[in-house]
């Protein structure tokens, strides 16, 4: 039910002294007609450029001779999404810790490039690269490094203080064995799932870690909750713990994340709050770790994006749904063993750039264990540009129109008759004639 502001500004003129001031009547006119073009956090939607479509090519092993297999537990996958004047560039790999490296450039004919035999020594700085260089604008490293679990005996869920006694050896993810990507690539839906385990571990007989990389070409929403809004500027990362044996009867998992960003770039958890949860029930809020340039201030260059909750089922249900919290960013020492930061930075990424990270950890008091279902993921997503944002749909915007529309029409119309009665003119009494 639209209503326009105009009606109550002509009732107030028309009629004075009405049951209720025109001021008030003019605010809730106000809040209703707004209610519609107002985004998560509240402030009123502004017009933003919506990022054209792109055209999107998924390669396994770029610049691999077709006769020559990759180097046993490496894997390369080149997501590329072209669009009318530039393009980005996802690059997933499992050389060392599973990373993702985005790579933003100023023009649509750019090529990534790998020197295989640089690659696999000591020696790999620079052996991959984005020609031509001086196209690139932004250029970002995220990285999966750890699994944390600990024993949550008194059932607090508080990961950063727990004793030290109750927490496992953490699982390095550098040091597992992951398949080969050829095995789930999928280059119709622009997916593909890297999977790996610790070969060395009982625990991991019939479970693995994974990470499904998710890329788009348009804007779009994702069918399986959290249900992120996506756009071409972005990709999905679901991160999955499926099947591994916990270490305790009441074991809780989380997982470190690190970002390499070169200098001068501000890093900080952003922080929305929604009165709505239409498409992540019980979600309200969602968290984005932002870059921006210089001290915070400019435009902000990239973003991973998530939601506070984890889900444990492979098909996400609301009765499994289970919170997630996160701590830092922190600085984060480098490590000679990021393989693909290496390769594309150098070894000297330490004085040149910022390495932060963030600790994502699930499951709150009173909730169940990761032991009552084997099964845990979570899902983020990476892009370049301001995360986008969720508004109201059409749906809910009637439903506030006419929760709050039909009350306030019945509201002015009872204004309405009081008024017209007041303006009634009262007939003075008269004499009776006198028999």
């Amino acid at each position: 039910m639209a209503l326009s502001l105009a009606q109550p500004v002509v009732l107030c003129l028309l009629w004075a002294e009405p049951l209720f001031s025109c001021a008030e009547v003019l605010s809730v006119f106000w809040l209703v007609s707004s209610l519609g073009s107002r985004n998560v956090d509240g402030t009123i939607e502004t017009t933003a450029s919506t990022p054209v479509n792109s055209e999107v090519s998924l390669e396994l092993n770029p610049g691999l001779n077709s006769t020559s297999s990759a180097p046993f537990n490496v894997s390369i996958l080149h997501v590329k999404a072209v669009g009318n004047n530039d393009t980005l560039h996802f690059i997933l790999a499992s050389l060392g810790p599973p990373s993702l490296l985005l790579v933003h450039t100023g023009s649509s004919d750019t090529q990534l490039k790998i020197d295989w035999n640089r690659l696999m020594t000591e020696n790999s700085s620079h052996s991959v690269w984005v020609e031509p260089v001086s196209s690139v604008l932004y250029s970002r490293a995220l990285l999966f490094t750890k699994v944390w679990e600990y024993n949550d005996v008194n059932d607090t869920a508080d990961f950063p203080s727990a004793p030290s006694k109750y927490m496992f050896p953490p699982y390095n993810l550098e040091d597992f064995v992951w398949d080969d990507l050829n095995k789930s690539v999928d280059k119709t839906a622009h997916t593909a799932k890297l999977c790996g385990k610790n070969v060395t571990d009982q625990d991991f007989v019939n479970g693995s870690i994974c990470f499904k990389i998710s890329a788009f070409d348009a804007l779009g929403r994702d069918e399986e909750w959290p249900c992120f809004l996506h756009d071409a500027n972005s990709s999905q990362i679901q991160f999955e713990i499926d099947s591994v044996l916990p270490r305790s009867n009441k074991s809780r998992f989380g997982l470190e994340l690190v970002s390499i960003e070169e200098n001068g770039v501000r890093s900080w958890i952003d922080t929305k709050h929604s009165i709505d949860d239409e498409y992540t029930p019980s979600i309200f809020q969602v968290y984005s770790l932002l870059s921006v340039k210089g001290n915070g201030s400019g435009p902000v260059l990239g973003y991973t994006h998530w939601k506070p909750v984890a889900y444990r089922n492979r098909t996400p249900v609301f009765e499994q749904a289970t919170p997630s919290r996160h701590t830092g960013p922190q600085s984060k020492l480098f490590s000679n063993h990021w393989g693909l930061p290496i390769a594309f930075y150098g070894k000297d990424i330490e004085p040149k750039y910022t390495i932060m990270s963030v600790n994502i950890t699930f499951g709150i008091a009173g909730e169940p264990y990761y032991n009552e279902t084997y099964y845990l993921s979570w899902t983020s997503l990476v892009g370049i540009g301001s995360p986008p944002e969720d508004s109201f749909s059409t749906l809910v915007i009637c439903i506030i129109a006419v929760g709050l529309g039909a009350p306030m029409a019945i509201l002015l119309m009872g204004c309405i008759i009081v008024q017209l009665k007041r303006r009634k003119p009262m007939t003075p009494p008269g004499y009776q004639p006198i028999n």
